[in-house]
């Protein structure tokens, strides 16, 4: 299959030639709730504790006689029943939220969110975005040029989790230009994953033909080469 190149300025430059086992995959919901879910729990920061009875401070004597009162029996004011207590099965900040993903899960899931997205014409190719020195106002300008392509309209218009920018090579002159825009988020194209994909609206990869290859050669499980035999 191949899709269209555009320039920066929205014209298109020819086409790109794009692997079915990367671009067309079908989707997967049990794989991809699996992943992506891994990923967020993998990601997330354990704040919320809570002290149980033998942390929190008091509590040392016994409140009042176990019999002859006529009220209840306690044995110390550190119970979860008492205001100012311990909790019980409350959060701990030492419990592990995360989970093992394995790289074949990892990889297939990458592949079906990219083929959903080509489906749903969310994946946009260009050659290059002109950035060479860090400048919003002309990340900005190829944001408007890109969004008079059709089917392209909102890169324009939506204010959140906009775009996706993929580069091939360390540009710190596109991450900074479009540092200032939050609905615009930028990533190496070897750090891409799921979660980053489903995350925002639209894909823009830059150098198409090269981030295809990288993409493939890191996702596609090539056969092993026969052992020679001596």
């Amino acid at each position: 299959m191949d899709a269209p190149i555009y320039t920066a300025e929205g014209k298109k430059k020819g086409s790109v030639s794009l692997p079915e086992s990367v671009f067309g995959l079908k989707w997967n919901d049990a794989l991809m709730h699996q992943v992506v879910t891994s990923m967020h729990d993998n990601a997330r920061t354990n704040v919320a504790h809570t002290k149980d009875r033998g942390e929190v401070r008091g509590g040392g004597k016994k409140p009042w006689a176990q019999k002859g009162t006529g009220r209840a029996r306690h044995g110390s004011s550190r119970s979860p029943i008492w205001v100012g207590g311990g909790v019980a099965h409350g959060p701990r900040n030492t419990k592990v939220f995360a989970r093992a993903i394995p790289r074949s899960m990892r990889s297939k899931a990458l592949a079906v969110a990219l083929s959903q997205k080509l489906r749903d014409g969310e994946i946009i190719f260009v050659d290059s975005l002109g950035l060479s020195t860090p400048k919003t106002a002309t990340a900005k300008k190829a944001l408007s040029a890109l969004a008079a392509v059709g089917g392209f309209e909102k890169l324009g218009t939506k204010t959140k989790n906009t775009a996706l920018v993929a580069l091939t090579q360390k540009n710190d002159a596109a991450e900074k230009s479009f540092r200032n825009l939050g609905h615009i988020a930028c990533m190496s194209i070897v750090n891409l994953n799921p979660a980053a994909v489903l995350r925002s609206t639209f894909l823009i990869v830059e150098n198409p033909q090269e981030a295809v290859a990288m993409l493939e050669s890191r996702l596609v499980k090539r056969p092993a080469a026969a052992a020679e035999t001596k």
